[in-house]
């Protein structure tokens, strides 16, 4: 059952990106084989201009592994891994870097320095990860959030989520994004507290004029099936065609993405958005065309 096609990144991020080319990129804990690798890719598409941070050695042999010369480049020697990424979030408080790419570090000692109030980073929206979705070079994607950050979102925190992955959306040329709030049904049951936050999202989303269609709560089947929206009479602007999936927790984002990366041999493009910089946080399994992929998404979350 597991896939075993090759993974490829979509063009749509790789060409949006283009319009920024050379954007300042901060590598935290750069001295692996596999973020090194995605790094080279994302600096041979022009994508960005790396400042390695980790220990000095390392992060030359790598290059030399990959025949990379990175003379040009700027290193910050930091062998301890712990400390790479408060030097990665002062960069960025200084405005030094435009964007935070995760390289041999654990995510939760990443987002904690990010986190800190000192630097600067984090506005009055709350952070959220978007994951980006596609099979193919020139699929139509599907957008994912959150399953990497938010655990268990309330409503309120869930408008967060919305908002950010809208104006995502919107970077990446889908106009009017069409939301879909999942949960296990499209009835409201008190039973089902996602169903409830669902309503009082899209009554909110109506009531502040998003720019967007945003529907819910919706199952995963008749949110994403014309056909099982019909078959169950369930008729608006998002049942059978949501360009995004808005997850009741971090378990279902999580999940869902997995089983199309692991099931379909998708391209998961992951960032995270809504603070000063965008935020690549990849999984230590992520292959090259991923990694290049999240990125590009990062480079196309830049206000």
């Amino acid at each position: 059952m597991l896939s075993d096609k090759k993974v490829v990144c979509p063009n749509n991020l790789l060409d949006k990106a283009g319009s920024n080319k050379g954007v300042k990129a901060a590598i935290v804990n750069a001295g692996k084989p596999l973020p090194m690798l995605a790094v080279l890719d994302a600096v041979n598409e022009k994508l960005i201009e790396p400042i390695f941070i980790g220990d000095k050695n390392q992060i030359q042999n790598c290059a030399e592994d990959l025949k990379w010369d990175i003379s040009s480049y700027e290193i910050i020697h930091e062998p301890v891994e712990n400390n790479t990424a408060g030097i990665a979030a002062k960069l960025a408080s200084e405005d030094k870097v435009k964007i935070i790419v995760k390289g041999h570090i654990h995510t939760d000692i990443l987002m904690k320095e990010i986190l800190k109030r000192q630097h600067k980073l984090i506005n009055k929206n709350r952070l959220s990860h978007v994951w980006h979705m596609t099979l193919e070079k020139d699929d139509k994607p599907i957008i994912i959030t959150d399953g990497a950050l938010n655990v268990a979102p309330n409503a309120k925190t869930k408008m967060h989520i919305l908002k950010n992955v809208v104006n995502f959306a919107k970077r990446i040329g889908i106009n009017r994004p069409k939301v879909a709030i999942l949960s296990a049904t499209e009835e409201v049951i008190e039973s089902v507290p996602t169903t409830i936050d669902a309503k009082e999202l899209t009554e909110l989303a109506n009531s502040e004029n998003i720019d967007a269609d945003v529907f819910g709560p919706l199952a995963f089947d008749n949110a994403i099936s014309k056909k099982s929206a019909a078959i169950k009479g369930i008729k608006n602007n998002v049942a059978g065609q949501a360009d995004i999936l808005l997850v009741p927790n971090v378990e279902t984002g999580n999940s869902l993405v997995k089983m199309m990366i692991y099931f379909m041999g998708a391209c998961a493009a992951g960032v995270v958005v809504g603070g000063k910089v965008p935020v690549v946080i990849t999984s230590r399994s992520d292959d090259a065309p991923a990694r290049l992929a999240s990125i590009a998404a990062a480079v196309v979350a830049l206000d």
